[in-house]
């Protein structure tokens, strides 16, 4: 089997070099074509346009940066015929009707469409630690488990095209309100000059502790946010087609609009490609 993999950014990249790791081949197609040397380098093969990598390989893995991207990318004039007798599996976050309607338009060109978003960074796709979720039929999940397997160990069936997308919404929403309520918190220790690794230590022994406070701490004590895993500028997208689903859903986003204010502002001075816990010098501004 050959995958195509459309989009190599920080997690595209490390996907392909998964799929290559597990003696898989790829083909690898990206707008900026300067991102696959080194993936051209491991032994992808390049596609000079998105038409190639559709129609080169059984199925092409999309991982682009919104829904905007993917309607360029696979429904232009010159791809959307590819898509004939080719699955088509996105794995970015995007909204509910939004993968709703791109399954609607490949499949109206002859093609098979599923989602399956996961939870984790680059660490985890190196590991093939990944928590996949997955939107589709039951035939499809079964066609392409053993692929998505690669990625993590039991990729979890949640229901029809959307359910996945809006399962991993819910999860990136909480991914925002964690860190900017800890790094809120951590702004006080620090401000009260209260000891950092007391406050971890009662922390990490109650119910409020989230494993990802202390993957961030370190970072937002030392306001080091370079080489991210997940840039500040994707959580705000993620928040904002959060905030548009709960609007639909009739769903009191008052909370959350708060948390879109302090990422605007960390967009603002100039972090969105720092790793997202940059919220904190946005919510403790250094003195």
């Amino acid at each position: 089997m050959k995958v195509g993999v459309i989009g190599t950014g920080l997690m595209g990249e490390a996907m392909v070099e998964r799929l290559l790791a597990q003696n898989l081949a790829v083909m690898a197609y990206n707008r900026t074509k300067s991102k696959l040397t080194s993936l051209q380098k491991a032994g992808a093969e390049v596609a000079d346009t998105p038409r190639e990598a559709i129609k080169g390989s059984d199925c092409t893995i999309l991982m682009l940066a919104d829904a905007e991207a993917i309607a360029q990318v696979i429904f232009s004039e010159e791809t959307v015929t590819s898509l004939r007798d080719r699955t088509i599996i996105q794995m970015g976050t995007i909204a509910p009707a939004q993968s709703r309607d791109i399954q609607a338009k490949v499949v109206a060109a002859g093609g098979n469409y599923l989602e399956a978003p996961v939870l984790g960074s680059i660490p985890q796709v190196k590991s093939g630690e990944l928590l996949v979720m997955v939107g589709a039929s039951e035939s499809q999940y079964q066609q392409w488990l053993q692929l998505l397997q690669h990625f993590g160990e039991e990729p979890m069936l949640i229901g029809s095209v959307g359910k996945a997308a809006a399962l991993k919404l819910a999860l990136n929403q909480l991914i925002a309100a964690l860190t900017t309520g800890f790094a809120l918190s951590l702004g006080l220790i620090q401000r009260e000059e209260v000891d950092v690794e007391q406050f971890m230590q009662i922390l990490r022994s109650s119910a409020l502790y989230a494993p990802t406070f202390d993957k961030k701490l370190s970072r937002m004590e030392a306001r080091n946010f370079a080489d991210p895993n997940f840039p500040t500028k994707h959580l705000l997208k993620d928040i904002n087609l959060f905030l548009e689903q709960a609007q639909l859903d009739n769903l009191d986003i008052t909370g959350l609009e708060g948390v879109q204010q302090i990422v605007t502002k960390a967009m603002q001075m100039g972090l969105q490609e720092e790793d997202y816990s940059s919220v904190y010098n946005a919510i403790a501004p250094q003195n």
